[in-house]
């Protein structure tokens, strides 16, 4: 199994910085993939961000110029730094880990339990 582990949330006001760290452990072959989802309160999840294993990124339009992905493949960690924080961007932030068990194994994703982001105004 794969295990996806978040850590850095936690309450700043707005125009602060937060970094989220998220480690993938367990039986891994290889990591595709790295991506983080939001989910505010009342909402449906959303994609925030990804990066390819090439380090390729992709930014939601809103958070684009605030908020930075990147990952340490060695560690098998993916990070979203977060500046310039608004309230509107108050949720929990979820990692999603697309990675392969095996040489043979299929591709697949995994979820993180998700860490809560408040920002204050």
């Amino acid at each position: 199994q794969v295990q996806a582990e978040e850590s850095g949330g936690g309450m700043v006001q707005a125009g602060g910085s937060l970094r989220l760290s998220c480690a993938a452990s367990g039986t891994i072959f290889r990591i595709n993939t790295m991506a983080w989802y939001r989910q505010a309160p009342g909402k449906q999840r959303e994609w925030v961000a990804d990066i390819t294993s090439g380090g390729n990124t992709n930014y939601l339009d809103s958070v684009k110029g605030r908020f930075t992905i990147s990952r340490d493949n060695a560690k098998n960690t993916v990070y979203l730094q977060m500046n310039s924080l608004k309230p509107e961007d108050t949720a929990v932030y979820y990692c999603y880990v697309e990675a392969r068990r095996s040489m043979l194994a299929a591709t697949q994703g995994y979820w993180g339990q998700g860490t809560q982001v408040t920002v204050s105004s």
